[in-house]
């Protein structure tokens, strides 16, 4: 029997662009990320997936990429907190997150805004509710919550 790869050449389309490497079968896809990219815009808070910090859209879907290996994701769409505004201009959703002062440390705020994305691009007016439930698998320690459900409820067009 043939040992195990101990590294594959993965494909993946990230933040709008073809990128192929080869990483670790080990390798989680957000070390992939910030360590082989260099996209630090995605953070690393728990290792164990409940805080969110490292949340990235996988195929248009909000994933923990501190639970995924980076081979898990050959083939599929990647977007990070980076990918968000390609032009260098904030989106809406990112002037509301500084209007409604919904960050303090800023720590939790790429998870946060990478899952309100998601829940805007499914619902563009989603109830108080839909936000709670769309960020409850994203922890802040700083805000108390308020002003991030403000700001995304503002950008939905909700308030």
């Amino acid at each position: 029997m043939a040992a195990p790869a101990t590294s594959r050449v993965i494909a993946v389309e990230l933040n709008g662009e073809q990128v192929e490497l080869e990483v670790p079968a080990r390798r989680l896809l957000v070390h992939f990320l910030r360590d082989d990219l260099g996209l630090t815009g995605t953070h690393i808070g728990c290792d164990t997936g409940n805080c969110g910090a490292c949340t990235v859209h996988l195929n248009g879907e909000p994933v923990k990429s501190c639970m995924l290996l980076a081979v898990q994701a050959d083939g599929a769409r990647v977007t990070t907190v980076e990918g968000l505004a390609p032009d260098g201009e904030l989106t809406p959703l990112q002037t509301s997150f500084n209007e409604h002062h919904a960050l303090q440390c800023g720590y939790c705020t790429p998870g946060m805004l990478m899952s309100a994305s998601a829940l805007l691009e499914r619902n563009p007016r989603p109830s108080e509710e839909d936000v709670r439930l769309a960020l409850q698998g994203n922890i802040c320690r700083c805000t108390g919550y308020v002003n991030i459900v403000e700001a995304v409820l503002a950008t939905g067009g909700s308030r």
